[in-house]
């Protein structure tokens, strides 16, 4: 899934972009990031790690997080609270 993003080995001038390789957005990066994370596999955590800045994959992370709350509340019929809370391990609020 990821060999679709490697870079070429062939040295790449600032800004130039390959026409050959897809460049992805820091949504697609946090997806694959947090997959990584979730699968412990730390090869594809740090290649995706390194395809965004470090605040475009934090700010690709938390919408992916609460996206995922809120899918998992309207699935459930709870509060996205509730869920954090469970998911997190925390007690009830």
């Amino acid at each position: 899934m990821f060999a679709r993003f490697r870079k070429t080995s062939r040295p790449q001038r600032a800004g130039e972009r390959h026409p050959d390789i897809r460049h992805p957005n820091i949504f697609q990066a946090a997806a694959a990031y947090v997959t990584a994370c979730a699968e412990d596999d730390q090869e594809a955590l740090d290649e995706a790690a390194g395809w965004v800045s470090p605040e475009a994959l934090s700010f690709g992370v938390r919408e992916l997080a609460c996206r995922a709350v809120v899918a998992l509340a309207r699935e459930q019929g709870r509060s996205p609270r509730a869920v954090t809370e469970e998911l997190m391990g925390l007690p009830a609020s």
